[in-house]
């Protein structure tokens, strides 16, 4: 029984549809080819207010950028720091753009605290 669950969280996973609930890894949309994952900071760090983020964009079909949200909010102009998060739980979200900033079903996330 045990390998049926591995095998259908693998199947999700490959499939994108994990992106319905907050994972922190690899996001694959199999259609497109596009694939994005978080580097740093890793899901449960705890980090201080001003932190580089960091990512690895795998581009396919249609992916051209990203799109990095704090907490839901879009961070317009993002250039690879987070500036002056206050204390607290947080999460990161990473979303994958066309060219025309329509989203890619392909993102990642990662929770972190914030001294």
């Amino acid at each position: 029984m045990r390998m049926k669950t591995v095998g259908i969280v693998v199947v999700v996973n490959l499939l994108g549809l994990s992106t319905l609930g907050w994972t922190a890894g690899t996001q694959l949309d199999v259609h497109d080819g596009s694939a994005i994952t978080i580097t740093s900071p890793k899901n449960g760090d705890t980090v201080p207010q001003s932190f580089p983020l960091t990512y690895v964009l795998r581009k396919g079909l249609q992916a051209d950028h990203v799109h990095v949200y704090l907490d839901g909010q879009y961070q317009k102009g993002f250039k690879g720091r987070l500036e002056n998060v206050p204390p607290g739980l947080h999460t990161i979200t990473v979303k994958v753009a066309t060219k025309d900033h329509d989203m890619v079903a392909v993102s990642d996330s990662v929770q972190i605290v914030v001294q």
